[in-house]
């Protein structure tokens, strides 16, 4: 291996067709550059779907009530009804394994505009009736004051919680927020923290336009009684929020006397399915990066064996002499061995290097141009990389495996019979 006349004959015998050896070398070379882009592509958009979700809770479903459409205990179909504030002890109580059941109640936003006021500032914003689990479900930064607690919740307090976004609108750059009132639907909270919330698009300029308030306060003050509008629930890690989403159905229609075959009564979303939708998604993608780049790069190698067999065939002779002289078969072999593996890693290298420069570039327009929606970040790990020497190594010994058994093959008298 580390033969210094050994390694003086590779570089003879690579650099006396300069030509034919780079035109072999680039096959290599392309395959792994196209491996490394397919790659670095695929986490790029996996970043960016990922950055979507955020911090989010994603073993968590969320529920509303809709119409039913069947009828049931002398009920009628095509009936409304709503969530109460019991059904979430009633939850609790029936099915296991759950982290948390936060109730929710909303207005504003499209529901209605202007229903926010500060002095003559008007905004329209989302306003949710929350438990204080819901920074858990749904993370945010709290960048001054706090959030709701418990006492705000057992009494009634009408405080809130705004968002970077309302803040910008209703106040001035330098005007003391905290303590002061708005007025939500004509009803006045105090102002007790702000908060800011992180997604693909930097701040996320709509997640920081929504206000939160204690949810015992929310329906006082707007005769929400012990209506729920939809709940958020989380299922302890280990624990499949797809799987007990069944149970909890049931019980909710157990409680509100729904057929239990009507499958529209309850609406539902799974963000813990969506969320595994995704990372299957994920991959497919890595796999048929890997496919494509893979058959790429065995076209090259293909081509590599191809040479090196021309290469055994103009050296016949040589090898001839050499087998006369008494030089063993192994090392005959050998030689050709690593003839084939150093041009097969030097090509590749030079596509890693290739496909590097490429993906820091796409970064760098990224990074002057601003984040694209679903795409952040492409790159490659470390991982990969090693992962892509091994593959050329390994693609480097099989290609040099036939025109190096070719050579052994060569009987010593035809060989020095060859012109």
């Amino acid at each position: 291996m580390f033969n210094r006349d050994r390694w003086r004959e590779i570089l003879e015998v690579l650099t006396s067709n300069v030509g034919r050896t780079i035109l072999t070398a680039f096959g290599v070379c392309w395959g792994i550059f196209i491996l490394i882009v397919l790659l670095a592509a695929g986490k790029g958009f996996e970043n960016g779907i990922r950055a979507d979700f955020g911090d989010i809770a994603t073993n968590t479903m969320f529920m509303w009530t809709r119409r039913t459409t069947k009828p049931y205990e002398g009920l009628p179909k095509d009936r409304s009804f709503e969530f109460k504030v019991s059904d979430v002890q009633a939850i609790w109580d029936n099915v296991p394994n759950l982290r948390f059941v936060s109730p929710r109640n909303q207005l504003g936003g499209f529901r209605g505009g202007g229903n926010v006021i500060r002095g003559i500032r008007v905004g329209a914003y989302n306003v949710y009736g929350d438990y204080p689990e819901i920074i858990n479900q749904d993370p945010m930064s709290v960048t001054s004051g706090r959030f709701i607690n418990h006492n705000d919740i057992k009494d009634k307090r009408k405080v809130a919680v705004i968002g970077q976004g309302v803040k910008s609108e209703l106040y001035d750059k330098d005007e003391e927020v905290l303590g002061s009132y708005i007025k939500i639907q004509g009803v006045n909270f105090m102002v007790i923290g702000t908060y800011k919330k992180k997604n693909n698009d930097g701040d996320g300029e709509e997640a920081q336009k929504e206000i939160y308030v204690p949810f015992t306060a929310f329906s006082q003050a707007f005769n929400r009684g012990e209506d729920v509008g939809w709940m958020a629930i989380t299922a302890h890690d280990g624990s499949s929020i797809s799987e007990l989403k069944h149970n909890i159905i049931d019980v909710m229609k157990t409680r509100h006397k729904i057929h239990p075959e009507d499958k529209r009564a309850v609406g539902h979303f799974d963000l813990y399915e969506q969320f595994n939708r995704v990372e299957s998604l994920f991959v497919g993608l890595k796999a048929i990066a890997y496919l494509v780049g893979i058959m790429v790069l065995l076209s090259g190698i293909i081509g590599v064996s191809n040479i090196m067999l021309i290469v055994v065939k103009e050296r016949t002779k040589e090898i001839g002499i050499r087998r006369a002289l008494g030089e063993q078969p192994w090392s005959i072999k050998k030689q050709i061995l690593m003839e084939s593996i150093f041009l097969t890693i030097i090509s590749g290298m030079a596509g890693i290097i290739f496909g590097s420069l490429v993906i820091y570039g796409i970064n760098s327009l990224l990074d002057n141009t601003g984040p694209v929606d679903m795409f952040v970040n492409p790159s490659v790990s470390v991982s990969v990389v090693s992962g892509a020497m091994m593959i050329l190594i390994i693609s480097g010994l099989l290609a040099g495996f036939i025109p190096a058994n070719s050579a052994i093959k060569v009987r010593p008298i035809e060989a020095l019979r060859t012109e």
